[in-house]
């Protein structure tokens, strides 16, 4: 199988420029280091395919299982996810060859036509933490004052500036996956849901309009914000109260990311922002945030008119990650990989730079707390016609 040999392959190309003590690092505990995703993404094809259907499989090693298990309690306990940059054994070199070993052993499974659903979640689960990789090592890196360089920086242009604003109609519309490809299973089943009408911005929020909101004093206005946002952003030390990775320095403002730190650009779209900054913007912009039956349906009339919808920023809906109606998870251990996590999330749309070449659909439902931002993150405005 290709598709199999292409993904694995291509999360270690990432690893490429970076050298073993970058693989340990873990910064926070919403983070892992790169090392326990190479496992992890291994551990995965051992647990759901190699152990249940290979009756001659033999474990590279016996507490593995423990080590790199997520958050599958149907499972067994995992290992704590803080302690987890406490692992400098097994080294690199040992997960490194424990991939090596999973991928030898899958080869007599990959033709199996019974197995390639199973198959192709695992696939499609490691693409997600080969976006994790990035976002995880940034924040990292990002605590350390040489902060380092990842990748050339990308320009942006004034081209990219144009804003037009769509008309969404008042109707019903049709929502989530339904075919033969795959999708997640918190993508479905299709529904109908009622859209109000309204408008949605033809592309995302730029760096430069949200430092007027940053220099109008738009965190230091309780008007703008949800409670639960002020509450938090109150919280944060002075120098915080900003998207993340930002910076101010002799009247100068600059952003770090995987290029390493740069001039904030100001036609760039806007990054790392939680979900209480994009409502917070919003708001003082006289606008508010799509909802996901919204950013879905604009998406399918626009494919042409709406810029960035994919392979730039994660973008912010006003939606709460909830089930849809009908929804049933997997039966068995795997279904803990979507169900379980729906509440007090919110959705996000769309796809990020760091996102893998193809990995992105219409329908794709990403899912973060409100006050999380070390993810590629922005936002799209929408706003009422009436």
């Amino acid at each position: 199988m290709e598709l199999y040999r292409q993904v694995r392959s291509q999360t270690l190309v990432l690893c490429q420029p970076l050298n073993a003590a970058d693989h340990e690092l873990q910064a926070a505990e919403f983070t892992s280091p790169l090392k326990w995703h190479l496992a992890h993404t291994s551990w995965f094809f051992e647990t759901f395919l190699l152990k249940p259907h290979r009756p001659d499989y033999q474990e590279f090693h016996p507490l593995f299982g423990h080590l790199f298990n997520s958050y599958y309690n149907g499972i067994g306990q995992p290992f704590p996810r803080a302690q987890r940059g406490l692992l400098s054994r097994p080294t690199l070199d040992e997960v490194l060859a424990y991939r090596a070993h999973i991928d030898q052993a899958m080869q007599p499974l990959l033709t199996d036509a019974s197995l390639q659903p199973l198959i192709e979640l695992g696939l499609n689960h490691e693409q997600q933490h080969q976006e994790l990789m990035l976002t995880d090592l940034l924040y990292c890196w990002a605590k350390n004052p040489l902060e380092p360089v990842y990748q050339p920086a990308i320009q942006h242009s004034a081209e990219q500036t144009t804003l037009s604003w769509l008309s969404l109609p008042e109707g019903i519309a049709e929502v989530g996956y339904s075919g033969p490809a795959f999708a997640f299973d918190n993508e479905t089943p299709r529904h109908r849901q009622w859209l109000a009408g309204g408008e949605i911005a033809s592309r995302l929020v730029s760096n430069g309009e949200y430092l007027q909101f940053v220099e109008q004093g738009g965190y230091q206005q309780p008007q703008w914000w949800l409670a639960d946002g002020w509450s938090w952003i109150s919280s944060l030390p002075p120098e915080e109260q900003q998207p993340l990775y930002w910076r101010q320095h002799n009247n100068e403002w600059s952003a770090y990311g995987l290029a390493g730190r740069q001039p904030l650009d100001p036609h760039a779209p806007l990054c790392h922002i939680s979900f209480y900054e994009a409502d917070a913007y919003a708001r003082w912009a006289g606008a508010r945030l799509p909802t996901e039956a919204e950013w879905e349906s604009a998406a399918r009339l626009f494919p042409q008119q709406l810029q960035q919808l994919f392979g730039c920023r994660w973008q912010w809906t006003a939606s709460p990650y909830q089930p849809y109606p009908g929804y049933r998870p997997a039966a068995g251990a795997v279904g803990e990989y979507n169900g379980k996590f729906m509440c007090n999330q919110m959705v996000l749309r769309g796809s990020s730079c760091a996102t893998p070449e193809g990995h992105g659909r219409i329908t794709y439902r990403n899912f973060f707390y409100p006050h999380e931002r070390w993810q590629f993150t922005g936002l799209r405005l929408a706003r009422d016609t009436a």
